[in-house]
């Protein structure tokens, strides 16, 4: 089986390490992969090719934030997409994120219908079916059900100066509902519900959760809280890749100033400038790529707490529970569905002080690992392959 896989970035970020675990168990069963990306760097361990110049997504990244539109220019780097594409001659072409400043969707599009393969697409947010943001909890907006237009969410990733919603709508409309053997995945229920009030509902949705590494992301001993001098405290622990306004940073502020001295916040994702901003009771961290480093972290922690805003299944949550460690987050999309009583607490959007008292609850880290185990890669990534099968077989 030959599977070609397409990621805005490889190795890094939750999508990023989801595309290179995958890829480890196709080859594992004796398949073949290749991972094309368009931002950063990859792993060596892992056959990728990068198909975007850093020049190229800074120039769409331009264009876009001038006219909405998003996922439509990098013509040169989609044939050199295309290319690579028919050099692999893959079984399977599987999507994730298909935004990002690094890709044409229409002459991607164009060419998978022509191409006739079958095409698993997962979706790892809602900018498939609205008309330019990639989630929109927080503004209440429900446009995408039945046309954009006046978008509210101008500002928020992909920004744009310019509302250009009502015809990213109908164009993604036109060009995602017509591919023969399309099959859609989710790592939600809370996605796949939306999905079914989306243009994409004709096609089959299957919800495989996100898995990670167990290997790596276990309880394991950590000098972490002596090495930041916080020994004789509670570390409450965050992490985002980009710490932008929907990821709850000030709402992290907000909480340090409730806690008492028996706690301490650490941040880890954060730029310079944001750890200038903090106060003393938080410690900021810039962004680690290295896994070990991250287990290290969460087994550290007394709490993992995700004050995210809109998201879809966090893979941070699920880290930090194959750590032992409890989560509590915010009630919003996907974030809450692997969060049980017995492994932390889902508590509403902007609830600072039912954060507090969630701090109550004492760290098991033998039942949150137990539980847990339902997150190991092996197990997620296994329905893949045999959605793989299951398609090349119909």
């Amino acid at each position: 089986m030959k599977v070609f896989q397409i990621n805005s970035v490889c190795g890094y970020g939750s999508t990023g390490k989801i595309a290179v675990d995958l890829a480890h168990t196709i080859t594992a069963a004796g398949g073949q992969c290749r991972i094309a990306y368009g931002r950063g760097t990859a792993p060596g361990d892992v056959d990728s090719v990068k198909i975007s110049g850093e020049s190229g997504v800074r120039l769409h990244g331009a264009l876009s934030r001038f006219t909405d539109k998003s996922g439509f220019y990098s013509k040169k780097a989609t044939l050199r997409l295309i290319d690579q594409i028919k050099a692999f001659d893959p079984d399977i072409i599987h999507l994730h994120n298909i935004h990002g400043y690094y890709l044409n969707v229409k002459l991607l599009f164009g060419f998978l219908k022509e191409y006739n393969r079958p095409v698993v697409w997962t979706l790892h947010d809602c900018w498939a079916f609205t008309g330019h943001c990639a989630y929109y909890d927080a503004a209440g907006c429900t446009k995408w059900q039945r046309g954009c237009n006046n978008c509210p969410n101008l500002s928020s990733y992909p920004k744009s100066f310019k509302d250009n919603s009502r015809n990213n709508y109908l164009i993604k409309k036109a060009i995602f509902c017509d591919v023969d053997n399309l099959t859609l995945v989710t790592p939600s229920n809370w996605l796949k519900g939306e999905v079914s009030h989306s243009f994409l509902s004709k096609y089959r949705c299957d919800v495989i959760n996100n898995g990670v590494n167990t290997d790596v992301f276990k309880p394991c001993d950590s000098n972490i809280k002596t090495r930041l001098g916080i020994e004789n405290k509670k570390m409450l622990l965050g992490v985002a890749s980009i710490w932008e306004e929907r990821k709850g940073l000030a709402d992290f502020i907000s909480l340090a100033k409730k806690l008492t001295d028996d706690y301490a916040i650490v941040l880890v994702g954060l730029s310079d400038k944001q750890k200038k901003s903090l106060p003393e009771n938080i410690i900021g961290i810039t962004r680690t790529s290295d896994q070990k480093e991250l287990a290290l972290l969460y087994s550290a922690a007394d709490f993992y707490i995700n004050l995210t805003y809109e998201d879809n299944y966090p893979t941070t949550n699920l880290e930090a529970l194959c750590c032992g460690t409890p989560v509590i987050t915010y009630d919003t999309g996907g974030s809450g569905e692997p969060v049980s009583n017995d492994c932390g607490a889902v508590v509403p959007c902007g609830d600072i002080d039912a954060v507090i008292s969630a701090l109550n609850m004492p760290k098991n880290t033998e039942k949150i690992a137990k539980i847990a185990s339902n997150f190991d890669k092996s197990v997620c990534f296994e329905k893949y392959f045999e959605l793989y099968k299951e398609i090349l077989n119909a």
